[in-house]
């Protein structure tokens, strides 16, 4: 069996497949599988960088994410030890804000809302079924943001 991915939702799909398990839409698998993953984690607090070093670090990772053909992105933020949320936190949200408004990021999840029982939720796991082995999927996490590419 040769796998392909959906045009329309991402997932993985048997070749020349019609319709897709997942979204159900028509037509689609025609687009070669990427090599790589579709998911993958970066730790934006690894060695305590300053605001600035961790926004250029997002950047190099959504671009490098974008051209591997990745869905998803997690990226660990930190919530400060303030625990009201970090600089980081607010500039990376910000700065993914900024990313979605250009059409560069196609939605935005905060660790917080990152769980499965509610509709979007569950879209969001019909959509990107390998998020169900997350490991923060209905733990509430501050400290970390799923940006969906």
């Amino acid at each position: 069996m040769q796998l392909a991915i959906c045009s329309v939702c991402g997932n993985e799909v048997e070749a020349g497949s019609s319709p897709c398990p997942y979204c159900q839409a028509e037509g689609t698998g025609s687009r070669p599988l990427p090599a790589g993953p579709l998911h993958r984690i970066v730790n934006l607090e690894k060695g305590m960088p300053l605001v600035q070093q961790a926004l250029d670090r997002l950047e190099l990772e959504i671009t490098a994410s974008i051209k591997l053909g990745q869905k998803v992105l997690t990226l660990i933020h930190g919530y400060g030890s303030s625990g009201e949320g970090g600089a980081i936190k607010i500039a990376v949200l910000r700065q993914l804000q900024f990313l979605q408004h250009q059409g560069r990021v196609k939605e935005i999840i905060p660790g917080e809302e990152f769980e499965g029982r509610s509709s979007r939720g569950r879209q969001l796991l019909r959509r990107y079924p390998f998020l169900k082995g997350h490991r923060d999927l209905g733990r509430g996490n501050p400290g970390i943001i799923l940006v969906l590419l």
